[in-house]
């Protein structure tokens, strides 16, 4: 409420243009809700985010496991995995337009590179979690690796494995408005692109507060699929 109030005091000083009222953001919410596009956009950033964060998962979780339970490839990997960190992605987007296209592939690929990394580099430090006399000991009583990944692997690296799902959902939002940012004719980073062009800033404020409760949805969400993991490891 403070920011709020402090947000609504500055307004008083600045054009609408500069710095709209909390008042007149809520109004012009509840109109483009009504109007029914905002819907629209906020669905397709969500379909984007959530099918980025599906295959940046798939793909980090089997390649990180492998990761850890392999010195040599972890070496010989580690330093691509580093250089490809570094590049912002909002270079690579438009090359992956170029590439992909201007539909939704483009936009899902851009938002797995983005959940990629966090997911990828929470597994193997989950791994790393268990001990080689911890391995020994089930072997001993004869597990198979099956039993051992599920019954002590997962679970050892659960904890961690969670935080990096958690950092990888949030990075897919953020790939999936890079992607839109880079060419889009739908979704809300296309929305933020078109009320800048237009000086429209409560539109702007707008789609950032869509995004922000997209943001929320999907971190409640996520904690409720945490506590069932939690309840049953």
């Amino acid at each position: 409420m403070a920011l709020i109030g402090l947000w609504w005091l500055l307004s008083n000083f600045y054009p609408p243009y500069i710095l709209p009222s909390p008042g007149s953001v809520i109004a012009r919410l509840i109109a483009e809700v009504a109007k029914g596009p905002l819907l629209e956009h906020l669905a397709v950033t969500a379909g984007e985010s959530l099918l980025g964060l599906l295959l940046g998962a798939s793909l980090a979780l089997p390649f990180g496991y492998l990761l850890a339970r392999s010195d040599w490839l972890e070496k010989a990997v580690s330093p691509y995995l580093v250089a490809a960190q570094a590049i912002p992605t909002v270079a690579l987007a438009p090359l992956i337009i170029i590439w992909f296209g201007f539909g939704l592939i483009s936009k899902v690929l851009v938002a797995s590179m983005v959940a990629f990394f966090p997911i990828c580099m929470n597994m193997i430090a989950g791994m790393r979690r268990v001990g080689r006399n911890q391995y020994d000991l089930m072997r001993i009583f004869g597990a198979s690796t099956w039993q051992i990944f599920a019954k002590l692997e997962l679970p050892t690296a659960l904890p961690v494995l969670l935080t990096g799902l958690r950092m990888g959902m949030a990075f897919s939002v953020i790939g999936a408005v890079v992607g839109e940012f880079a060419s889009s004719d739908r979704g809300l980073g296309y929305l933020v692109n078109v009320s800048a062009g237009m000086m429209d800033t409560a539109l702007m404020f707008v789609a950032l507060i869509t995004l922000a409760i997209l943001g929320i949805s999907f971190h409640l969400l996520f904690r409720l699929v945490e506590y069932l993991l939690r309840g049953r490891f």
